[in-house]
This record gives C-alpha cells, structure tokens and sequence, in this order.
C-alpha cells in the first residue's frame, strides 16, 4: 500500500509541477500539497 501511496504521490507533485509551469498556479499548488500529504513521508489520508 505505501508503495502505491507514493506513486500517487509522485504523479501528483509531477503534474502540480507541469500546472505551474502551464501558468496554472493554484491548481499547480493544490496538487503539490496534496501529492505531499498523501505520500508516505506526509501525513497519509489513508491512516
């Protein structure tokens, strides 16, 4: 499951990355936090 959580986590602060880079800055913004509290190193939404 962690391995899974961190996947996602990557992908999310991946694309919050490619958002801010597109202009899209609260969206890119919004994704990072949510990449970084839904990896294993962050507080897991899922525990």
């Amino acid at each position: 499951m962690a391995l899974i959580l961190w996947i996602l986590a990557v992908i999310l602060v991946v694309s919050g990355i490619f958002s801010l880079f597109r202009g899209e800055l609260l969206w890119g913004i919004v994704l990072i936090v949510v990449g970084l509290l839904v990896g294993p190193g962050g507080v897991s939404l899922f525990t």
